[in-house]
C-alpha cells in the first residue's frame, strides 16, 4: 500500500481520480480549477513535453520525487522538502467534531478565500470536490476546515487543514482532522497527509495525533516558460 504513496499524485491521477484529471498515459494534471498540482508516471524521468499541451505558461504546479536540471522551455519557481506521514494509530474513538458542518458548493468561495488567507498548500475553488470537507463556522463565517485531497487504494489524503487568524489555539484543525481520521478508518481507509518540512510545529501536532513518517521528498513549484511547447532537454 505504501509503494502507491511513493507517486500518490501519478496513482491517484491515472486511477481514482482520474474523472478530475487532463493529460496523458505519462503525465497529468488536476484540471483547472483543482489544486495545481503534476503527477508522472516516471518520476525519476518526468515528461514535460507530454505535459506541457495541458498546461498555460501563467500556471505554477506542484511536483514532487524529481531533480535535477529544469528540462527545455520550463522553469523551477521554487524548491523545498516535506514529508510524508501515514496514520499509525488506533481509530479515534469519538468524532470529536460533531457540530462540525459539511461543505457543500455553497460556501467553496469562503473555504478557497480561507485557504487564500491561511495556505495551507495548493487549493482551487473546486478542490472541496475531490473528498470531505468540514468546517467549523461563527455564525455564517468559516473559520477552520479540514477536507480530503489525493485518494489512490485505500489511501486517503486529508488537506486544506486551516484555520482563521483569529480562531487560532482553539483546537479546531486537530478536531476536524480527528473527525476525518475516524471517518476514513471506518471506511477501511489508512490516513495520510504532506507536511512542509520546515512546518516543525504542524509535524509535531500531528505525530502526537498519531502519524508518523513515512518519507522526506523534494517539493518543486514549476511553470513552463512563455512561448515554449516543453520540448525535453534531451
Amino acid at each position: 500500500m505504501k509503494a502507491l504513496l511513493d507517486n500518490i499524485v501519478w496513482n491517484a491521477l491515472a486511477g481514482p481520480q482520474a474523472r478530475f484529471a487532463e493529460g496523458t498515459g505519462a503525465a497529468r494534471r488536476y484540471a483547472r480549477g483543482f489544486s495545481p498540482i503534476v503527477g508522472f508516471a516516471d518520476q525519476a524521468r518526468p515528461d514535460f513535453s507530454a505535459l506541457a499541451p495541458h498546461c498555460e505558461p501563467d500556471e505554477h504546479f506542484y511536483c514532487d520525487g524529481w531533480s535535477g536540471a529544469a528540462p527545455e522551455g520550463w522553469r523551477i519557481d521554487a524548491e523545498t522538502a516535506m514529508f510524508k506521514m501515514v496514520w499509525e494509530s488506533p481509530m479515534p474513538e469519538r468524532d470529536e467534531a460533531p457540530d462540525a458542518v459539511r461543505l457543500v458548493p455553497a460556501h467553496y468561495a469562503q473555504a478557497l478565500a480561507l485557504a487564500e488567507l491561511t495556505k495551507p498548500g495548493p487549493f482551487g475553488p473546486r478542490t472541496p470536490e475531490l473528498g470531505e470537507y468540514f468546517g467549523v463556522f461563527e455564525g455564517d463565517r468559516l473559520i477552520a476546515m479540514a477536507g480530503e485531497r489525493m485518494h489512490a487504494g485505500m489511501l486517503r489524503e486529508l488537506s486544506g487543514v486551516c484555520t482563521h487568524p483569529d480562531a487560532q489555539g482553539r483546537g479546531h484543525a486537530r478536531r476536524l482532522m480527528a473527525k476525518l481520521v475516524r471517518r476514513q478508518m471506518q471506511r477501511g481507509e489508512t490516513p495520510f497527509l504532506h507536511v512542509m518540512s520546515a512546518n516543525a510545529t504542524a509535524r509535531r501536532l500531528y505525530a502526537r495525533m498519531g502519524f508518523a513518517d513515512y518519507r522526506e521528498v523534494v517539493v518543486r513549484v514549476v511553470s513552463r516558460e512563455t512561448g515554449s511547447e516543453g520540448r525535453p532537454s534531451g
